[in-house]
């Protein structure tokens, strides 16, 4: 059974198409949205303009909200626009496309977060070769690879998803076109498309995972060392902001994976979806922008324009 792409459609059936407070939801998707995308807007901003923050941490915090802008914008924008039509359907080639994207900048995320870790690292367990190790070059050399990467990955899982048949259902329940909710409704052709999965999760979500669990107890071993309780506060707030991000983004991915199958299961599989595709990308530069003073003290110079 082979997929025509032109004219075959599937059915996306969020919680929300059997609530009867359709605008409520409308409007609290849309405020998260609008602010997910000023903030994130503001933060690229700030980064690009003022001249102090052109330092390795904070390129890969510019790349970190140009992400978590993208990720958010692929699929908050189509459920909005599901709410305000009441049309649920989605063609073949408009899910695919949103799979890819989704697939593009969630895998970003993955290494990002792993390069900030390391950032981190470096610039407290190897301060003195901080420059040397992450140059211009060498940062520039990671945000490409980090892209291409990504993109690599996305482009064969998207094509080994799109030669599998749906024979079971066309209805995906769920917020969008992603991995789980295809499979569940796939029936044949799937050999390819899971092989990929378990190589991209082994090589793209979970060593880079495991190489940021090591990067911090290397980090805490040596904060542990220092005899200064000012000292250890000055440095673990260095990396404060970065690691609260990691547990909430780490967190709230494993929360829509490791759901159980229950009478429930749906509905809280997509209630995390939003938490972890919304609110968590809103939530990112907040975290860092708060607990960072170079970040406010450049705002405070961009208002008064200075």
């Amino acid at each position: 059974m082979a997929n025509d792409t032109t004219s075959k459609v599937f059915q996306i059936v969020p919680f929300f198409f059997r609530a009867d407070d359709k605008l409520n939801i409308f409007v609290f998707l849309l405020s998260i949205y609008f602010t997910c995308l000023l903030i994130n807007i503001i933060i690229i901003t700030v980064i690009y303009i003022d001249d102090h923050l052109h330092t390795p941490m904070y390129l890969f915090l510019c790349n970190l909200s140009i992400v978590d802008l993208c990720f958010t914008t692929v699929t908050v924008p189509k459920l909005l626009h599901m709410i305000l039509t009441d049309n649920n359907t989605i063609s073949f080639t408009q899910c695919f496309t949103q799979f890819c994207f989704y697939l593009l900048f969630g895998t970003t995320e993955d290494i990002l977060l792993f390069i900030m870790a390391y950032d981190r690292y470096v610039a407290i367990c190897k301060p003195l070769h901080y420059n040397q190790i992450l140059g211009r070059k060498n940062c520039l050399m990671l945000i490409a690879g980090t892209w291409i990467s990504a993109c690599t990955n996305s482009l064969l899982i998207t094509k080994a998803a799109s030669t599998m048949s749906f024979c079971h259902s066309k209805v995906i329940s769920q917020l969008f076109c992603d991995i789980k909710a295809l499979i569940k409704i796939s029936c044949t052709g799937t050999e390819m498309f899971f092989m990929l999965i378990y190589f991209e999760f082994l090589l793209l979500v979970f060593v880079p995972f495991l190489c940021i669990v090591t990067s911090y107890v290397k980090i805490i071993a040596i904060i542990l060392n220092i005899n200064s309780s000012y000292g250890r506060r000055k440095l673990f707030s260095t990396c404060s902001s970065h690691l609260t991000v990691i547990l909430l983004y780490y967190a709230n991915g494993a929360s829509v994976v490791l759901i159980p199958q229950s009478r429930y299961s749906e509905l809280l599989e997509q209630i995390c979806t939003v938490l972890y595709t919304a609110v968590t990308p809103m939530l990112n530069p907040l975290i860092y922008t708060i607990r960072n003073k170079e970040v406010k003290r450049a705002m405070m110079r961009l208002v008064k324009g200075k």
